[in-house]
């Protein structure tokens, strides 16, 4: 029966539905009735979505509680996500997945052995100038009023705030400076500066590579503690592991 109503409907005629008039024109096409029914579904549709709205703002507790509050803010009825400090930086991620923990000791070994030999080549007296001096005089009233320093210390004004290096007059009397090109003693300042710079940086390279090494240990560690969980005393950054406390456990 249902192939016979179908065999039917194809032969019928298909109605076609007017346009608009021309004296209609000016208001744009007339709505059809596909046209029509999709208002009608997308009205429908956001009147159930306001009705579900309103019936759960209704039914809320105002002491409910999920745990992701923790970690969200609503400022000025716009919710916000709180920004949490990142643990890991982008080369201690990559580093920590495409390298063992073998590589990583190996790198930092080189590097702290490379600190050591341009630490011998340096004498290091730039830094220890630049730290404050707290050396203390004990002098009499009457002498603190005329004391002078650079009379006390029998050198020269300008090299007091040396903490190396600070001859006496008389010996400065008996020193007899070769001369010098001004043209070599800037090559060699150079140098010197381009050293510490290199110094800087493979120090804070070993300190990268040992932050790495402590937290790859630390995760080989926690994937051994089968028993029982250790507990996060502190949360590890980008310049320092994490800290966890195990339960002792007693060897045989």
């Amino acid at each position: 029966m249902s192939s016979w109503k179908k065999a039917a409907k194809a032969n019928q005629k298909t109605h076609k539905e007017r346009h608009q008039p021309e004296s209609r024109k000016h208001l744009g096409l007339l709505e059809k009735k596909k046209d029509y029914k999709k208002r009608a579904e997308d009205y429908h549709e956001k009147g159930e979505t306001l009705k579900l709205l309103r019936k759960r703002t209704l039914d809320k507790n105002p002491d409910e509680f999920y745990f992701h509050m923790v970690n969200s803010r609503v400022k000025d009825g716009v919710h916000h996500e709180i920004e949490k400090e990142d643990e890991h930086t982008v080369e201690q991620l990559k580093l920590m997945q495409t390298q063992d923990i073998k590589y990583v000791n190996m790198k930092r070994t080189m590097e702290s052995r490379r600190i050591e030999r341009l630490q011998s080549q340096l004498h290091m007296t730039d830094v220890a100038d630049k730290t404050s001096n707290t050396h203390i005089f004990f002098v009499d009233e009457e002498e603190a009023k005329d004391f002078d320093l650079a009379k006390r210390l029998d050198t020269h004004p300008s090299l007091l705030n040396r903490k190396s290096n600070r001859p006496r007059l008389s010996d400065l009397n008996k020193i007899s400076l070769p001369e010098v090109d001004e043209k070599v003693i800037k090559e060699a300042k150079k140098a010197k500066e381009k050293t510490y710079k290199e110094l800087s940086k493979r120090i804070e390279r070993e300190k990268q590579l040992t932050v790495v090494q402590q937290k790859m240990e630390l995760k080989r560690h926690l994937h051994d503690a089968k028993i029982m969980k250790p507990k996060r005393v502190r949360k590890g950054t980008t310049v320092s592991a994490p800290v966890y406390k195990f339960q002792y456990m007693r060897k045989k």
